[in-house]
């Protein structure tokens, strides 16, 4: 008996301020990587699906990119910030 399947990972690459697509408003989106690997008895082999996408933050729009628009967000990300990744400092909940 063999057991084999997919696993699915999600790796942010980035964060980068960007004018949304779909709501017009410059928010703050979110630059993400998905990889698929097959798996044989539970242990992830090899990749055989890479996809990339942004996500607003905003509006929750989804766009998916290239892998070179991807390198390119990156790479301005990390030009904007110095090279280093500036995250905020976490945000309490809402209360009414």
């Amino acid at each position: 008996m063999i057991i084999f399947g997919t696993k699915g990972y999600l790796y942010q690459l980035a964060i980068l301020t960007l004018v949304c697509g779909q709501c017009g408003n410059p928010s703050a989106h979110t630059l993400r990587k998905r990889v698929t690997k097959f798996t044989l008895f539970f242990v992830p082999l090899f990749p055989f699906s890479t996809k990339y996408a942004t996500q607003c933050t905003f509006c929750g729009a989804e766009q998916k990119v290239t892998a070179e628009q991807a390198e390119q967000l990156q790479a301005q990300a990390a030009g904007g910030q110095g090279g280093q990744q500036s995250h905020g400092q976490p945000q309490q909940p809402y209360r009414s």
